[in-house]
């Protein structure tokens, strides 16, 4: 399939990490290699399927690591890739961003802080 053409570098940023749960994801494996069953508890709400749906994504994308032990019981990990550790400025400030403006955010409900 072929790629579809950006106007702009933040478009293909925002393209990679956009949606609920990549950004959670990737914020969760700054702080280390964690298992499949571990990040769906630390991202509660997430179902299995779409956890294993964003964890492909990032995958394909190069953002992060699988890593398959083939054992039994089966035991995968994943963590970031250098590429996927090179996002961890852009979100700390994202995150100091919303720290000191998103009490000014106005929109539609779920759209400001403590509304996620």
């Amino acid at each position: 399939m072929a790629q579809k053409a950006v106007s702009c570098p933040v478009e293909l940023t925002l393209g990679v990490i956009s949606g609920r749960w990549k950004v959670m994801i990737i914020h969760q494996l700054l702080e280390g290699t964690k298992r499949f069953n571990q990040l769906q508890r630390e991202l509660s709400g997430i179902t299995h399927r779409t956890l294993a749906k964003q964890l492909r994504e990032l995958e394909a994308n190069g953002l992060i690591l699988r890593q398959d032990y083939r054992e039994i019981p089966p035991r995968v990990e994943y963590s970031l890739s250098p590429l996927g550790l090179t996002l961890r400025n852009i979100l700390a400030s994202m995150h100091e961003w919303a720290e000191t403006h998103g009490h000014k955010i106005q929109g539609p409900p779920g759209a400001g802080p403590g509304n996620a």
